[in-house]
């Protein structure tokens, strides 16, 4: 009885070992669905999921209400395999970080970028990635923000669509995507092989 206990706890402590302990992070850059297939290809990314955050408004929804929200991303990533540092250098070639009226063709509050942090270590390292921005791009205005992380709303329901829109529907996407200019900005400002150094 005693052998089965003692093996059964240390084949729990081995299971745990291996389980990752993921963790999040919440970006707003535009269309959800860009910023989806755009974290979805890093490597320790688990999840990308489109929603709402950023607001008071409870229940937020695409076709409906979604006043004082952005369109947003949670990106749940191994924190052994890329850092939340990386995920930011990401976030900032991904997105046109002077553009204060949304980004690329899509225009209004909802599509602004943003950096939303849940805690203090996240704020600084976000800080820090603005920084080096600013720094690379003296006598321009970076106007992305970095602010607190509030209640994320995910698309749901019959809305549920937009989730891996890119995936489900890839000719609309890709469409879409080449319509709005967004690859042909973002080759503008960062450059046609994109690093933030």
């Amino acid at each position: 009885m005693k052998l089965s206990c003692c093996l059964s706890s240390i084949l729990l402590m081995l299971f745990a070992s291996m389980v990752t302990r993921a963790e999040t992070a919440v970006f707003a850059g535009g269309c959800f669905w860009c910023m989806e297939a755009d974290f979805e290809k890093v490597a320790g990314v688990s999840e990308v999921i489109s929603g709402f955050t950023g607001g008071t408004l409870k229940n937020p929804t695409y076709e409906g209400n979604h006043e004082g929200h952005y369109e947003a991303v949670k990106v749940i990533y191994d924190p052994e395999v890329v850092s939340y540092g990386e995920l930011l250098d990401h976030y900032w070639i991904n997105i046109d970080p002077f553009d204060g009226r949304g980004q690329f063709c899509d225009k209004g509050p909802s599509y602004l970028s943003a950096i939303f942090v849940a805690d203090a270590r996240q704020r600084n390292l976000a800080e820090a990635s603005k920084r080096k921005v600013v720094e690379r791009f003296p006598g321009r205005e970076v106007v992305t923000p970095v602010l607190p992380l509030t209640s994320f709303y995910p698309i749901r329901g019959e809305e549920s669509y937009h989730q891996d829109y890119y995936r489900k529907y890839p000719v609309r996407y890709k469409f879409y995507r080449w319509n709005c200019g967004r690859d042909q900005r973002l080759e503008d400002i960062w450059g046609e092989t994109p690093a933030l150094q």
